[in-house]
């Protein structure tokens, strides 16, 4: 078939399209002409599409759609109108099928396809479910058990079980689908997998929903191959997609060890994000050993009660541990801080920031208020909760929903100023200072640093920016 793959996510710094570039190199391996439409690179998506469409020979479109929105309370920006208007604007200028996926889409299915209009989704792994469904559509053999599969039929949704193919069996990437050197050059990165899932059970977090809650490891060869092919074309700071790297420990060693293995340690650069739990002082050094300069620990809380209430699986002592190993290894850290969730208080606050400074991380990244999705603990939370008390948004697709403690909303912004003070180590989601703007999206001085060069993971680069 002639398949293609558009990509919607139009953010600066530009953040290259992964699960893109994985689609296009499993359909291409399954005998199927495939084509990218990057709309990252045009300033008009729905004028691009018109151009791309006129005249094209196309049977199938797979569209990916990476975010919702910001994830960011004080802007709260939906990214979904822009992805509507690209689907109707494509509906519009070819006959072909149009399916959509990616872990945006996973997150809401049904919400997202019965407003954009396209014939299929599919949620979960997009490699094998897409191109079983094309070479079904192509045979006129009956497709609608497809994995991952969502359709509207006759009045109803219909949503089968995501794919689960073990992720050995996806082929080598080359990751030459889409120009990566230029994400390089404009975003400053780039980004790789090593697992799938997550066996986590952290209250307001989609990733078990969208990539499923058991971990599914990526042989640590074809990792290992897949940043080769990446330093092939230049590029040399690159950041894990896992949601824990470390998690379980095994793998994380052997994709240590497979990178060593290869004489990549050297050539590389690269970051991760990982869990405080079981993160040893063997595994930190093993991974500076292979070329980690840099974690990213999303710890939530520093207070034991809040990490009781997130369903954390560890206390302010394995905070305190993770960051005494990556400082003996000779890592950079950045703690993740997502304050006033349900029973958040002045004090559990004000421990959080002590512990904070006590662990002594390179950055800490503040965000306050917490984004609602459905189908996860939260919003079952906030839904046997009286009334809508702080909640905000929920209303439409342009209007993200988020919670803010009652509690401690009317005083929050003022009070973390009053902690933070002129620590530079932290960075904080308060509009009313932008010099501490943590959202990567839209973030001049973060563009500002990549384009005189600066590499590495977004905090990083703000980090060694900030201290020029």
């Amino acid at each position: 078939m002639n398949i293609v793959l558009v990509n919607t996510n139009r953010i600066k710094p530009p953040i290259a399209p992964i699960g893109l570039d994985y689609v296009a190199e499993v359909l291409h391996a399954a005998g199927h002409r495939v084509k990218v439409l990057d709309l990252c690179w045009h300033q008009d998506g729905t004028s691009a599409v018109v151009d791309f469409f006129k005249g094209a020979d196309v049977d199938l479109v797979g569209l990916t759609l990476r975010n919702t929105d910001d994830c960011a309370f004080t802007s709260r920006q939906s990214f979904l109108d822009d992805f509507f208007a690209v689907v109707h604007t494509i509906r519009d200028h070819t006959d072909a099928l149009i399916v959509v996926g990616g872990v945006g889409f996973s997150v809401m299915p049904e919400y997202v396809l019965g407003l954009c209009g396209a014939d299929f989704g599919v949620i979960g792994d997009g490699e094998f479910a897409l191109a079983s469904l094309a070479a079904r559509i192509e045979s006129g053999a009956p497709w609608k058990d497809v994995s991952g599969l969502v359709y509207f039929e006759q009045g109803n949704w219909y949503r089968n079980p995501p794919s689960v193919v073990p992720l050995s069996h996806l082929p080598v990437m080359s990751r030459r689908w889409i120009d990566n050197r230029r994400y390089f050059r404009e975003g400053g990165q780039a980004g790789f997998e090593t697992k799938r899932g997550c066996g986590c059970r952290c209250v307001y977090c989609v990733d078990p929903l969208a990539k499923g809650n058991q971990e599914r490891l990526r042989p640590a060869d074809h990792v290992a191959a897949e940043i080769g092919s990446l330093l092939e074309q230049g590029i040399d700071h690159l950041h894990t997609c896992d949601s824990e790297f470390n998690l379980p420990p095994h793998h994380a060693h052997e994709v240590c060890d497979a990178l060593i293995r290869n004489r990549l340690e050297t050539k590389i650069h690269w970051y991760a994000y990982c869990s405080p739990a079981s993160f040893s002082p063997e595994l930190a050094r093993k991974m500076r050993q292979a070329g980690c300069v840099g974690i990213n620990f999303g710890v939530d809380s520093g207070d034991p009660g809040m990490l009781k209430r997130l369903r954390r699986n560890y206390g302010p002592e394995a905070i305190l541990s993770a960051a005494s190993a990556c400082r003996t290894a000779g890592m950079t850290v950045m703690f993740d801080l997502l304050l006033g969730s349900p029973g958040e208080t002045q004090e559990s606050i004000v421990s959080t920031i002590k512990l904070m400074k006590s662990a002594g991380p390179d950055r800490v990244g503040i965000a306050l208020g917490v984004r609602v999705y459905g189908g996860t603990e939260l919003s079952d939370i906030l839904s046997r909760m009286n009334g809508q008390e702080g909640q905000t948004g929920g209303t439409g697709p342009s209007d993200p929903r988020f919670f803010l403690e009652p509690a401690v909303a009317p005083y929050a912004f003022r009070l973390l100023d009053e902690l933070v003070g002129n620590d530079e180590r932290f960075l904080f989601f308060d509009p009313s200072q932008p010099d501490r703007n943590y959202n990567y999206n839209a973030n001049d001085r973060l563009v500002e640093a990549i384009r005189q060069g600066y590499r590495g993971a977004y905090w990083d680069i703000l980090r060694r920016y900030d201290g020029d």
